[in-house]
């Protein structure tokens, strides 16, 4: 007879054995006691079955991991009008067993580290920065929701720049980069359907079609024995983890917080993407505002070179005067030429975030001519909600935490519950029938009894890990609130620069206008013109940069702020 294996000597166990030779055995009602998946005929007591099977009933799988299994020795009936053998593994015992897998997990649970943030910010001086107004005296204004007071969705919305708009929206549906950091997302999602699957049973099925022919003169062969015959078997089997200690779902929350961490760092680098694209946008429209000053200067000093050979042909001026003016004129040009080397490279720059086809890309000629906006900023608190770098590294510090759990789980033992059924026989006739039926049940529990001190050392790793993503996740929000100070400091700084700077183009202006007419009134030389005139060049040039740098700067704004994201848009 052919047993197909599962769970023998193991646990708990019973089975009921498709044999002709137990069949005959239960014929003639004679004794025979079950054995894991096998039968001692002319047996009648516990203790002659264990003397004749003692592997049966306790053994070891090495000295440093012993499993003990003790087998189910049961008195079966030998009724010749049943062959059911009574099961050792009840059902309130079962049910007992499935009530214990949903115990509270082993291990701490996961709270979020504290962090007070300062009440307000200290750099809030720049026009274009809004801050909430503050609480009443009595405390009773709190924020209705982490988003009050914030931008949200598409931020670069708030430029009013149709261009701008176009190009932010390719971001999402054609960079690679962020193509890249869903892949990743998606792949740690799949990691969480993996882990979880190990909170269920695995079930397989077995089929097998064999004709067998034994050897005739093989040791302790009868004339009746049948040396050639067909073993049809048609059996499946499952097995079972019950998650006593957590180990399980503590492995499932800690894949479901990474894939919450990999989705925030998804959102990261969408929002670097967005605001790189609308840094290098605004750097090429301030670009194009230099080439529409140099452009004028150009047609200005045209004149100006025109009036000295004027003057030269009329006996008035010298040919320094003219050697002067062209020498302006031509360094002018050349300042010309080099914006517009920074203009294609910023052309490319936005093309390639927007996944253009570069030969065919281009944007038309724009100088930067738009108001700043107003950038609400809400209070320091909600920087913790609102920027996804914090927001993956508390997520990844919660995973961190679940592997402490992980790790203490590792100090019980290990529990399996397994079965097998099918049906064996000789004849295709016959297969599928009562008779030929057979299954098993059992459990088996594992228990590390010596190990060095391993567990225990890779508790406290866990636990030293669980602390360095604290830090790490503190360092993170320090960081944030730098970046922001950073940002708010610069705008209020260019501010007052960019005011200062007005006054000294206007006065650049004069000085010119002045020199002008000194010039041209023989009061004075052309270098004093061509001085004026370099200056006024020079500081309309530095006017038009820093505009550039508050758009910029707002941008940069905006990104430490966490752009339009907040924590709720992480997956639950």
């Amino acid at each position: 007879m052919r047993v197909p294996h599962a769970l023998k000597g193991h646990g708990f166990s019973h089975a009921k054995i498709a044999s002709k030779s137990m069949r005959a055995l239960q014929a003639a009602e004679k004794p025979y006691w079950a054995v894991g998946q096998g039968f001692i005929p002319g047996v009648r007591s516990a203790e002659s079955a264990r003397a004749l099977a003692p592997e049966v009933c306790l053994s070891g799988n090495s000295p440093a991991v012993p499993s003990f299994s003790i087998a189910c020795l049961a008195p079966a009936p030998f009724s010749r009008h049943t062959s059911r053998i009574r099961p050792c593994l009840s059902a309130a015992s079962l049910a007992a067993l499935i009530l214990l897998a949903g115990c509270k997990p082993v291990g701490p649970n996961y709270t979020r580290p504290t962090y007070t943030a300062p009440p307000t910010y200290k750099e809030t001086g720049a026009s274009i920065v809004v801050t909430p107004p503050p609480n009443p005296p009595d405390g009773a204004w709190q924020p209705a929701n982490p988003s009050d007071g914030m931008l949200k969705g598409k931020w670069w919305e708030v430029y009013q720049d149709p261009q701008l708009n176009q190009l932010e929206e390719r971001i999402a549906t054609n960079n690679q980069g962020l193509r890249q950091a869903l892949e990743t997302y998606l792949a740690a999602q799949d990691q969480v359907k993996a882990a979880r699957s190990a909170l269920y049973p695995t079930l397989s099925l077995s089929p097998s079609i064999a004709h067998e022919k034994t050897s005739t003169h093989r040791p302790l062969v009868t004339p009746t024995t049948v040396s050639n015959y067909n073993d049809l078997i048609l059996a499946g089997g499952g097995s079972w983890e019950p998650d006593f200690w957590g180990r399980i779902r503590r492995t499932v929350e800690a894949a479901h917080e990474n894939a919450q961490a990999s989705a925030a760092d998804m959102a990261n680098v969408d929002l670097s993407l967005q605001s790189t694209m609308a840094a290098d946008y605004f750097q090429l429209r301030g670009l194009d505002a230099q080439i529409k000053l140099l452009n004028a200067t150009i047609k200005d000093l045209e004149g100006q070179l025109d009036l000295a050979q004027r003057r030269l042909d009329g006996g008035v001026a010298t040919e320094v005067d003219v050697a002067q003016a062209r020498t302006l004129l031509e360094t002018t040009r050349a300042q010309l030429v080099d914006v517009g080397v920074a203009r294609a490279q910023y052309e490319h720059a936005v093309g390639t975030i927007a996944d253009y086809k570069l030969p065919t890309f281009s944007i038309p000629f724009s100088p930067l001519d738009l108001p700043l906006p107003k950038i609400p900023l809400g209070v320091p608190s909600q920087l913790l909600e609102r920027r996804p770098d914090i927001a993956a590294a508390e997520r990844r510090t919660a995973a961190a935490n679940e592997q402490i759990g992980i790790a203490v789980s590792a100090f019980y033992p290990t529990i399996n519950l397994t079965g097998q059924g099918g049906f064996e026989s000789t004849h295709a006739g016959n297969w599928i029938q009562g008779p030929s039926a057979l299954w098993s049940l059992g459990a088996q529990a594992t228990e590390l009894l010596f190990d060095a001190g391993q567990r225990r050392a890779l508790t406290e790793q866990a636990k030293h890990t669980y602390e360095a993503q604290v830090s790490g996740y503190k360092g993170v929000i320090f960081l944030a609130f730098e970046d922001v100070e950073d940002q708010l400091s610069g705008l209020r700084i260019l501010e007052q620069e960019a005011g200062a700077e007005q006054k000294a183009v206007d006065s650049a202006q004069h000085s010119l206008d002045v020199s002008n007419q000194r010039y041209k009134g023989g009061v004075t030389s052309y270098l004093e013109v061509l001085t004026a005139e370099a200056t006024l060049i020079q500081n309309q040039r530095t006017g038009v940069d820093l505009v550039t740098r508050q758009f910029v700067d707002s941008v940069a704004l905006i990104k430490s702020l966490g752009g339009g994201w907040d924590s709720s848009q992480l997956p639950k």
